[in-house]
């Protein structure tokens, strides 16, 4: 299949339609993670659908002293990745098509949600970010939309964007894709040295160390459920040698900390270790949040839930997450 190289909205629109078209934002420097959600586009879309994938580096989401300048550009490439996962066109506009006049002068504001965590580190960053998720889903006319969960705070913020704007667009979130060794997979990881890679390798297993927690804390919590109520079933379990069991699930289950408290400790652990290596991980934020606000959760919390997490090794900036459920068999 051919892929298209398009760079204007009007040689876009002049495509003819027949299905669903699909589309999936980019900031180029492609790599399987992006694969990943062209295929998944793929699927949505269908045979008679189209898959477009943007590439375009956006200079309202870089604040001073961020990378814009430095930031991959690799579009000849970008466009190979994109045909061999199945896109039909890669629309790939200057600043001047999205920005004709300059940088606007009326813009998307991302409100007290885009001021946390990410937005607290990167002042601005999500208001770029609408803004020109706005003016794409307006350029490329989509039907529907894909993005990462790895840029979780990104993904609820457009999602809050669609419905509180009432925009006639599907959003549909694409699982994080990792390297062997569980890196999560972004463009920056070419700036990490062996050295600093190894200790980004924490963030991660910061995060699955949590995980991990969460996933015995909710298992114990399960199985106290099935603790007897009465006399006679305990009488009953007793006799078979599950009452020691029983009784241990009910104080695991319901010792301090637990809870969100607990999983928070356990990635914390990981990533006071990463800050005394050579070279060190810089933590910027380690936060257990609501993903309808991004607002820490508290120790009753009961629902969806995200525990984040973003530092630096070396000069290069990584971010990481993982969905957790609280309560998911009460």
């Amino acid at each position: 299949m051919t892929t298209a190289l398009l760079s204007t909205a009007e040689e876009l629109h002049a495509r003819v339609r027949r299905g669903r078209r699909a589309v999936v934002m980019t900031m180029g420097a492609l790599h399987e993670g992006h694969a990943t959600l062209v295929r998944s586009a793929r699927e949505i879309a269908g045979p008679d659908g189209e898959v477009v994938v943007t590439v375009f580096v956006n200079p309202l989401q870089f604040g001073a002293g961020e990378d814009l300048d430095r930031y991959p550009r690799t579009l000849d490439a970008d466009l190979e990745l994109a045909g061999q996962a199945g896109a039909d066109v890669v629309f790939a506009p200057s600043v001047d098509e999205v920005y004709p006049g300059g940088e606007p002068q009326v813009r998307i504001t991302a409100g007290p949600m885009g001021e946390r965590l990410e937005g607290g580190s990167r002042p601005g960053h999500f208001d770029g970010m609408l803004t020109v998720v706005a003016k794409l889903l307006h350029l490329t006319r989509a039907d529907v939309a894909l993005y990462g969960q790895k840029d979780a705070q990104q993904l609820a913020l457009i999602r809050r964007m669609v419905r509180d704007l009432n925009f006639g667009v599907e959003i549909v979130a694409v699982p994080t894709v990792r390297e062997e060794d569980g890196l999560a997979l972004s463009s920056r990881n070419r700036y990490l040295s062996p050295d600093e890679r190894r200790t980004a390798l924490l963030l991660s297993r910061a995060l699955f160390a949590g995980g991990d927690r969460h996933a015995a804390q909710e298992a114990l919590r399960a199985r106290a459920r099935e603790v007897p109520s009465t006399h006679a079933r305990a009488e009953a379990l007793s006799a078979i040698g599950e009452s020691r069991a029983a009784a241990d699930a009910h104080a695991v289950a319901t010792a301090a900390p637990g809870g969100p408290a607990a999983v928070r400790a356990a990635a914390r652990q990981i990533l006071d270790d990463a800050s005394r290596l050579d070279p060190p991980l810089e933590l910027d934020y380690l936060a257990l949040v609501d993903p309808a606000d991004f607002t820490e959760i508290g120790d009753d919390f009961t629902g969806e839930a995200v525990l984040a997490v973003a530092a630096r090794v070396g000069t290069t900036r990584l971010i990481d997450n993982l969905p957790l459920t609280f309560g998911a068999a009460s």
